[in-house]
């Protein structure tokens, strides 16, 4: 019989490598040379038959646990999460992936502010406190020159890339006793006919290798990478699911430095730490344990409960 400590220490190197992976999103984002909408309408594409695939073969469409109100808030919780993907990869090319997904992850506090303004939870001192801290972090980080409209427009675009993806947690949340396999499964679905007014699929057709990195958006970042964070979810306390979270950024940074020269200056990396810390509290503060969403944002759809 396996401990529960090698269940844990397994599902440990399972977030870890998944957390990796979504370190390396950026690189592939911006490798294919696509444009957002075409990168997220094929990330979709490709996303939706390596879920597809891997949730028949797993037998998960037997007993899915769906209904018309549950498949509705999935649906809709896949909206949000498309334009999320949107306007983040927007957010790589206006500034920098390090910058854009530092900033990314102020998400936990829009999900305690819309659960305060939706659902009348609780905002106590102690959270308005880290949100402050964030904040501050936030204006360290962004200390990009007003003369540089790129840079400031990027960031905007990863605060409402975070904000989008808030909504969508907030959503999918109250989507429980389904498969999180499903409920992404369905959120990449409802990305293709969304954004097919937008694709450009004459320039597409120009791509050439860049068709390599979409198709791994899809069968890697998107299949394999949640197929992976799922999994740990199951075995894995919040305290640690939390912790590994943040080798997502921590992966970002350096394949942004190592692949394309980007660093963040003195006074931004004083930042960087304060959004982290702080974001690590609030999502400590939320529940004891879970197998819900991430409590930091991986850039993916958001999962719910499996009960």
């Amino acid at each position: 019989m396996t401990s529960d400590k090698s269940l844990e220490n397994k599902g440990a190197l399972e977030l870890t490598a998944a957390m990796v992976l979504s370190g390396t999103l950026g690189v592939f984002v911006v490798e294919s040379g696509a444009s957002a909408f075409n990168v997220v309408f094929f990330r979709c594409l490709f996303g939706a038959l390596a879920l597809g695939a891997y949730t028949l073969a797993r037998g998960y469409f037997t007993n899915h646990g769906f209904t018309p109100k549950k498949l509705a808030l999935a649906a809709l919780g896949g909206v949000f999460i498309v334009f999320n993907w949107v306007f983040l990869f927007e957010a790589y090319e206006a500034t920098s992936i390090s910058l854009a997904t530092v900033v990314y992850h102020t998400q936990p506090f829009y999900v305690v502010l819309l659960g305060a303004l939706l659902f009348r939870e609780r905002l106590t001192a102690a959270k308005l406190g880290w949100l402050v801290v964030a904040f501050a972090g936030l204006l360290l980080v962004s200390g990009v020159s007003p003369a540089d409209p790129g840079s400031l427009s990027g960031l905007g675009l990863a605060l409402l890339a975070a904000l989008f993806y808030a909504i969508s947690t907030v959503i999918t949340k109250r989507v429980t006793g389904v498969r999180p396999h499903l409920v992404a499964l369905v959120q990449v679905l409802v990305g293709i006919p969304l954004l097919l007014p937008f694709a450009d699929f004459a320039a597409a057709s120009g791509l050439g290798s860049g068709w390599a990195w979409l198709v791994g958006l899809g069968l890697i970042h998107t299949g394999l990478m949640y197929v992976l964070m799922y999994a740990a979810y199951q075995k894995l306390p919040t305290a640690k699911i939390a912790v590994l979270a943040f080798t997502y950024p921590a992966v970002a940074m350096v394949a942004d430095w190592a692949v394309y020269g980007h660093h963040i200056g003195l006074v931004q990396a004083l930042g960087v730490p304060l959004i982290v810390l702080a974001s690590l509290k609030v999502s400590l503060a939320k529940a004891p344990r879970t197998v819900a969403a991430s409590p930091t944002p991986a850039p993916g759809p958001a999962a719910s409960s499996r009960r």
